[in-house]
C-alpha cells in the first residue's frame, strides 16, 4: 500500500510543518508516503473560481490512485481503529495506492467530494487545512501502527 498526500500549498506554520515531516518519517516504516506540495492558484479569484481550480489540481494527483479519500466536515467520523480497519480492507482489496485530499482555506469543491470513494471527517471541530494535514498524518500513523498490532493507540 502507498499513500498520496497533495497539500495546497506550502505548510506555512513551523510548528505544523515540523510535527508532518515527523510524524510522514514515522509513517514510512510502514508504507512508502509521497507528500506532493502543489502551487497555489491565485488568492483574488472569487470562491467558486479558486475552488474550482484547487479540484483541478488536487483530482490531477489523485489520477494514479486506487481509492480517493476526500477530508469533508460532512464526511464520516473515524476513530483511529476505524482507519486501521479500512486500510487494512483497502489493502486485502488489492487497492494499492490511496490518496487522501485536504482543501485549501475555503474546503473542497462539490466535485471532489463527488469524485471520493470515502468522504471522512476528522472531527466536528474546525481545524485550518495546515492542521488538517498533520492530524490526518499522525492519525494514518496510528492507524497503520494499531494495523501492526502496536500499542502506540492506548
Amino acid at each position: 500500500m502507498r499513500f498520496i498526500l497533495p497539500f495546497l500549498g506550502k505548510t506555512k506554520e513551523s510548528y505544523l510543518d515540523h510535527g508532518i515531516r515527523d510524524y510522514a518519517e514515522r509513517l514510512r516504516r510502514y508504507v512508502p508516503v509521497d507528500i506532493k506540495v502543489l502551487k497555489e492558484p491565485g488568492k483574488n479569484e472569487p470562491d467558486a473560481v479558486l475552488m474550482a481550480r484547487e479540484a483541478d489540481l488536487l483530482l490531477s494527483q489523485a489520477a494514479a490512485a486506487s481509492l480517493l479519500v476526500a477530508l469533508d466536515p460532512a464526511g464520516r467520523e473515524q476513530t483511529s481503529e476505524d482507519m486501521a480497519a479500512a486500510l487494512e480492507s483497502w489493502e486485502s482489496r488489492g487497492l494499492h495506492t490511496i490518496c487522501f485530499l485536504i482543501g485549501g482555506h475555503l474546503g473542497l469543491d462539490p466535485r471532489v467530494r463527488q469524485q471520493a470513494n470515502a468522504l471522512w471527517s476528522l472531527s466536528r471541530l474546525t481545524f485550518t487545512h495546515e492542521m488538517s494535514r498533520f492530524i490526518l498524518i499522525e492519525q494514518l500513523y496510528r492507524a497503520c501502527s494499531i494495523k501492526a498490532g502496536h500499542k502506540y493507540h492506548r
